[in-house]
């Protein structure tokens, strides 16, 4: 289970998507909703990044290749970023597989076109860690 910090960081990236979704709405693209959510994060004091490229590590040999997290948070929390009608389940697994690559112990997947934002946001904890 994520420790009380962790918990803290988790909370205000939830209140930054309820912030942005009231603001914007439905119906943007992802790159809009992804901005500003890096926006009211940053603004809440914390550090994050996005379109963050990962090294790969297979094997034990870096690969050339690298995974890219749309959003970062505080180096310990991914946020996917999606602004569409049917979520496809495989990003559940994107998610999952994300967490385990980065050896992070939290991540998202939020999409932001939904009429409720709390029916968009989607909560994954790496059970590996």
């Amino acid at each position: 289970m994520p420790n009380q910090k962790l918990e803290e960081i988790a909370k205000i990236v939830v209140n930054s998507a309820f912030k942005v979704h009231k603001e914007l709405g439905p119906g943007l693209l992802e790159k809009v909703y992804e901005a500003c959510l890096v926006y009211e994060i940053a603004k809440a004091g914390l550090e994050v990044n996005r379109q963050v490229d990962v090294p790969i590590v297979y094997d034990g040999v870096t690969l050339k290749e690298h995974l890219r997290l749309d959003i970062i948070v505080e180096n310990s929390i991914i946020i996917e970023v999606k602004a569409v009608d049917i979520v496809n389940p495989v990003w559940n697994a994107q998610i999952i597989s994300h967490l385990k690559l980065t050896d992070n112990e939290l991540g998202f997947l939020i999409n932001f076109n939904v009429p409720l934002i709390k029916n968009g946001i989607k909560r994954f904890i790496n059970t590996k860690k």
